[in-house]
C-alpha cells in the first residue's frame, strides 16, 4: 500500500495525476509540468511536501551532538535560523541531506528526505546511543505528526500575510511572515486553535523566493492549503506537482538524494563543500572529507546543457568526453527538459579534468550521442531586473 499525505483528497479534487514516489502516492502534475514550472518562475506555486520527514532533537547536549553528527556548523544558528547540512557516514558518504532549524536555544527541527526517514532515524539512534551525553538528548521522529507545503515564486510575498496572519510567538522576531529573511523561521498561530503552532520558514527548493510551512494535524495543513489557493488565485498561483519541483531544482543545480547523493558519494564530490565545516572540530566523516579536500577527488558532479535540440537527457544515460577521442567518462544523475531555457539540461559525475565550465561533452540519448557543454551552477539564471 502506498502512503498518502493529509492532502491526498485535495489532490484528487484538483485533478492531480497521481504517481508512486518513494512509497508515496503523490501528484506529478495537475495541468502540465511546463505550466506549473512557469507559474513558479513568474508568479507562484504551492507544493505538497508532507511526505518529507520531521525529526525533533532537544536538550542541553543537542547542539554538541548535532555538530558532531552533521557537516555544517550548528553553532552558527541563532533561534529562528536554519541551514542546509548533510549527515555522513565514516567514509564521508552521504546518509542524507537536510535542513536544520534551531527553534529555540536547546530545540531543533530537522527536515529530511521522505525516502530516508527510516535510515536517518536508525542512524541517529545509533549515534545517540554511543554519545557520552546521551542523557542530555531527547529525540523524536515526528514525521507522522506533521504536514507541510512549499509556497514558491516571486509574487508569494505579496499575499503570504493573508495566509499566515499576525505576528509570531517564537523564533525570529518579525511583525509579519513576509518580514522573514532567507533561512529564517518563526512560529505562528493558525486558525481558531489557539494552541496550534505552525512553523514558517523562508526557504525553498526552486531557486525562487518563498516559504515552507510545517503544521501538525491533517485539518490544519488542509486549512493552510485551501487558504493559500484562495489568497494566491489573484496572483497567478497554481498547485504544482513533483514534476515541476524536479525541473525547477535541476535548473538550479540542487541535489536530490538518490541522484546526486548517496552513501558512496561525498559532499566534496557533489560540489557541496561549502556546507562542510572542516574547521569546527571533529564530526562523523570529517577525516575522509578533509583528505578529499587536500588530495582531490576522483569524480565531480557537473551541470551541463545540451547545445542543440534533442530529446532530454535522463538519469543513467552515459556521458562521453567530447572531441575526436570521445569515450565514456561518466553517467547522468539528473536530466530533464528545461522549461525556462527550452533545451535539455542535467547533472552528472565526470573525472575532475572534465569538470571545468566550457568543457565539451556528449550525452548518449537513445543510442545516439548529442553535444553538451559543462556550465556553472545554477544552469538557469533569472534575467537582471531593469
Amino acid at each position: 500500500m502506498l502512503r498518502r499525505t493529509p492532502l491526498f483528497l485535495a489532490h484528487q479534487l484538483l485533478g492531480g495525476k497521481l504517481i508512486e514516489f518513494g512509497g508515496w502516492e503523490m501528484p506529478v502534475h495537475y495541468t502540465s509540468i511546463t505550466d506549473e514550472h512557469q507559474a513558479v518562475r513568474t508568479a507562484a506555486g504551492v507544493f505538497d511536501i508532507s511526505h518529507m520527514g520531521e525529526l525533533l532533537l532537544s536538550g542541553p547536549a543537542a547542539e554538541r551532538f548535532l555538530n558532531q553528527t552533521l557537516t555544517n556548523d550548528v553553532r552558527k544558528l541563532d533561534p529562528g535560523q536554519g541551514q542546509y547540512t548533510l549527515m555522513c557516514n565514516e567514509r564521508g558518504g552521504v546518509i542524507d541531506d537536510l535542513y536544520l532549524y534551531r527553534i529555540a536555544d536547546q530545540q531543533y527541527l530537522a527536515v529530511v528526505n521522505a525516502s530516508r526517514i527510516d535510515s536517518d532515524v536508525a542512524w541517529l539512534k545509533r549515534q545517540i546511543a554511543s554519545h557520552p551525553q546521551a542523557a542530555g538528548l531527547e529525540f523524536e521522529n515526528a514525521s507522522d505528526l506533521f504536514g507541510a507545503v512549499a509556497l514558491q515564486g516571486p509574487r508569494v510575498k505579496e499575499f503570504i500575510n493573508t495566509c499566515i496572519v499576525g505576528s509570531p510567538i517564537a523564533g525570529t522576531k518579525v511583525l509579519h511572515a513576509s518580514d522573514l529573511k532567507k533561512n529564517q523561521l518563526a512560529v505562528f498561530r493558525f486558525g481558531a486553535l489557539a494552541d496550534c503552532a505552525i512553523y514558517v520558514a523562508r526557504t525553498g527548493y526552486t531557486g525562487e523566493d518563498g516559504f515552507e510551512i510545517i503544521a501538525p494535524l491533517p485539518t490544519i495543513i488542509n486549512g493552510i492549503w485551501n487558504k493559500i489557493l484562495e489568497a494566491g488565485r489573484a496572483f497567478g498561483l497554481k498547485p504544482c506537482g513533483l514534476g515541476a519541483r524536479d525541473t525547477l531544482r535541476t535548473e538550479m543545480g540542487y541535489p536530490l538524494y538518490g541522484h546526486e547523493l548517496d552513501e558512496n558519494t561525498t559532499p566534496i564530490e557533489a560540489g557541496l563543500g561549502f556546507f562542510v565545516a572542516l574547521d569546527k572540530g571533529d564530526f562523523v566523516g570529517r577525516r575522509a572529507l578533509a583528505e578529499q579536500k587536500e588530495k582531490g577527488v576522483s569524480k565531480r558532479c557537473v551541470a551541463f546543457k545540451m547545445t542543440d535540440k534533442c530529446a532530454p537527457p535522463r538519469p543513467h544515460y552515459p556521458i562521453w568526453s567530447g572531441g575526436a577521442d570521445s569515450r565514456p567518462i561518466g553517467e547522468v544523475v539528473s536530466g530533464t527538459q528545461s522549461s525556462s531555457l527550452g533545451i535539455g539540461i542535467g547533472m552528472g559525475y565526470v573525472p575532475p579534468q572534465s569538470a571545468k565550465a566550457g568543457t565539451a561533452l556528449e550525452i548518449e540519448i537513445r543510442g545516439k550521442r548529442f553535444a553538451a557543454v559543462v556550465v556553472p551552477k545554477p544552469i538557469y539564471r533569472k534575467p537582471a531586473q531593469p
